[in-house]
């Protein structure tokens, strides 16, 4: 696909010991990555499963177990792994009942996620999920039309002129994100040019815009 200014989706790992107060700070680290990632359709599934697999580690493994949550994109799913010592104590999928306060995590993981599993290693387990997404490629945007519309305009402002293909992913972003503002800037002359109150129309697209990412 081509695409203006990608978005190169690095893997990151980050380990931590299994407590119930560490849930509360995966689950913040999560909403922060994944918006920079682009995916915030994705932040509240991907925080269900995180917050479900460690506190399974926590109530089969044991309190203060090293654990290590590592994301990813697995072709154009996200990827999320809990990585544990325990290769003896094995999530399962199990029926509750409706009232039950305990034994529906995974069954919640898997009604939320694309797919899930367990991977065996010789001296850890890993207890992997992913969740679908509107991704073309991996390193794309979604299937959006305001995203395809603005690509077609920022194309107009012929970025490689600034920007070759050997640059850092960080510089395309800061160039992407300037030429953004300038499109943006553009359009207010174009307003107000042509009689119209330019403050009225950016008030007017941020409406606009919450209402679509709702």
């Amino acid at each position: 696909m081509d695409c203006t200014a990608c978005m190169p989706r690095k893997p990151w790992k980050l380990p931590f010991l299994a407590e119930p107060e560490e849930v509360a700070a995966l689950r913040r680290v999560l909403r922060i990555h994944l918006g920079l990632w682009g995916l915030p359709e994705l932040i509240e599934a991907a925080q269900l499963c995180v917050s479900e697999l460690v506190s399974n580690v926590i109530t089969h493994v044991g309190r203060g177990t090293p654990v290590t949550l590592a994301v990813s994109m697995s072709g154009t799913h996200l990827r999320m792994e809990v990585q544990d010592p325990e290769v003896r104590a094995l999530p399962t999928l199990v029926e509750a009942a409706d009232d039950a306060e305990t034994g529906r995590g995974m069954a919640l993981v898997s009604a939320h996620s694309d797919r899930w599993g367990v991977q065996l290693l010789p001296d850890h387990k890993v207890t992997w999920v992913e969740l679908a997404t509107a991704l073309v490629t991996p390193d794309g945007h979604n299937r959006n039309v305001h995203v395809s519309r603005a690509e077609g305009v920022l194309r107009s402002y012929d970025m490689r002129q600034v920007v070759g293909p050997a640059a850092s992913n960080r510089l395309n972003a800061t160039v992407a994100e300037e030429t953004a503002i300038e499109a943006i800037a553009d359009l207010l002359h174009w307003l107000r040019a042509h009689g119209r109150d330019a403050d009225e129309a950016v008030d007017r697209a941020q409406v606009q815009f919450e209402a679509d990412t709702e």
